[in-house]
């Protein structure tokens, strides 16, 4: 009799908030073994930012990252040049507000 591999689900991969919140944790506990930005960004940051990148272009979407806190965009190839449009013409208008101010 051969075996064949086994019906239903994998135990430990189901979907849904427990596999977010399961995420959440091990990003959290990665990042805390990392004391500064340089080494929280070689290690965890970019890696993480790299996977992204590729299961987005593996999808057709287009991955942008914006800002000074977090803005991430996920788009359509065509969406995309107008979406960076608007980030800049929003960014640009924040400079010319800085300089009205000084």
């Amino acid at each position: 009799m051969a075996q064949g591999k086994p019906h239903g689900k994998p135990k430990g991969r189901s979907k849904g908030k427990g596999s977010t919140k399961s995420l959440r944790e091990d990003l959290l506990a990665r990042m805390a073994q990392y004391p500064d930005a340089e080494s929280l960004n070689d290690n965890v940051i970019t890696p993480f930012v790299s996977a992204l990148e590729a299961v987005c272009a593996d999808r057709g979407y287009v991955l942008n990252i914006y800002g000074e806190g977090s803005n991430l965009v996920i788009s359509t190839p065509d969406d995309a040049s107008v979406i960076f449009q608007l980030v800049e013409d929003y960014f640009a208008a924040q400079v010319g507000e800085e300089d009205e101010d000084v």
